[in-house]
């Protein structure tokens, strides 16, 4: 697939291959659904350029620790994996900077509250809702 530019993204993570399937992508946005992708910082950084109007979304932990304890909990990784992850996220967490929205998952429930505001408040933007409610727009005599 990659040599066929299948993917929109792909990147190697952790010693794992990882794509996005253009073919996927862009039937769901003909039908007018909403695409979110959980990603890289890599991989949303080459979204945005493929797609101009993506809608980048940065999700940090809460502190180190934290993040430290989700993943022992896990109990997938070894200590060396762990430590890999770890500094790893310390390259990816600088990048937060370039993305529209940061949510903090503290509380994974706020979090998810977090994801749907943004997500509503994107369907509200103007090019949206002309897009979406264009029978209203032209009975409105709105271009």
């Amino acid at each position: 697939m990659v040599l066929r530019d299948a993917f929109v993204e792909w990147a190697q993570v952790h010693g794992h291959r990882y794509g996005t399937s253009r073919q996927t992508i862009e039937e769901r946005m003909a039908h007018g659904a909403d695409v979110i992708l959980e990603i890289d910082f890599q991989g949303a950084i080459n979204i945005k350029r493929i797609f101009a109007n993506a809608v980048l979304v940065f999700i940090l932990p809460p502190s180190w620790e934290e993040l430290r304890s989700r993943l022992q909990r896990r109990g997938e990784d070894s200590a060396e994996v762990i430590e890999l992850r770890l500094k790893n996220a310390a390259l990816e967490m600088a990048q937060a900077r370039e993305f529209d929205f940061v949510i903090i998952n503290e509380l994974f429930e706020r979090a998810v509250f977090d994801l749907k505001t943004i997500v509503h408040a994107q369907r509200l933007k103007f090019s949206a809702q002309r897009r979406a409610r264009a029978e209203t727009f032209e009975a409105l005599q709105i271009p």
